[in-house]
């Protein structure tokens, strides 16, 4: 009986490693096609955040370099949807309500577009998440749209760059800059 039991034992123990040794390798593939999409990635991936009072808000973006180029008006023409930075599209979290410039935003995680012009920049928040770039943008699913004014920089940003001012009285600036472009957006922690 003993004999019986080793024996099956045996042969449960050789069939499980049989079946982790043959099937093993599909486990690989997960790896290796996220290592894939990083490889499709030409811009790191960067995330800027600020938190006032329990509002967290956070962006998550792909950073693209100048590397000598003109950016705007060239790279990325001037009037149309920009995925404001590389790669995927830019995605901004709210945890609380905000008012974001004179529109109140209400909390959640939206895909964050820019329409760049020469002295302003269309600031669109859009529900559809998860989208490479801007090249299925869909105005219809847009939430907020929202203008701001251009600064112009006298020393080039090399890498796009979008940060928080520490917040003060209730607020922050969400600056968004690269090459000679500077856009500042005033957003106002209220809660819900």
């Amino acid at each position: 009986m003993i004999n019986q039991i080793t024996t099956n034992l045996i042969f449960i123990i050789s069939s499980l490693l049989f079946f982790v040794s043959f099937f093993g390798c599909d486990i690989k593939s997960d790896e290796n096609s996220s290592s894939i999409e990083e490889i499709n990635r030409k811009s790191p991936i960067a995330i800027s955040t600020v938190k006032n009072d329990g509002t967290y808000i956070k962006v998550v973006y792909g950073q693209p370099y100048r590397r000598g180029r003109t950016i705007f008006g060239d790279l990325e023409p001037w009037g149309e949807v920009w995925r404001t930075g590389a790669n995927e599209a830019t995605e901004i979290t709210f945890t609380k309500s905000v008012l974001m410039g004179d529109q109140a935003i209400t909390r959640g995680t939206y895909a964050l577009f820019t329409i760049p012009e020469p002295d302003s920049f269309t600031v669109i928040l859009n529900h559809e998440l998860g989208q490479w770039g801007a090249f299925d943008y869909n105005p219809d699913r847009d939430y907020k749209r929202m203008k701001f004014p251009v600064t112009d920089l006298s020393n080039p940003v090399e890498a796009f760059t979008i940060e928080f001012s520490d917040p003060q009285y209730s607020m922050t600036t969400m600056s968004l800059k690269w090459d000679v472009v500077q856009v500042d957006i005033p957003i106002r922690f209220y809660g819900e």
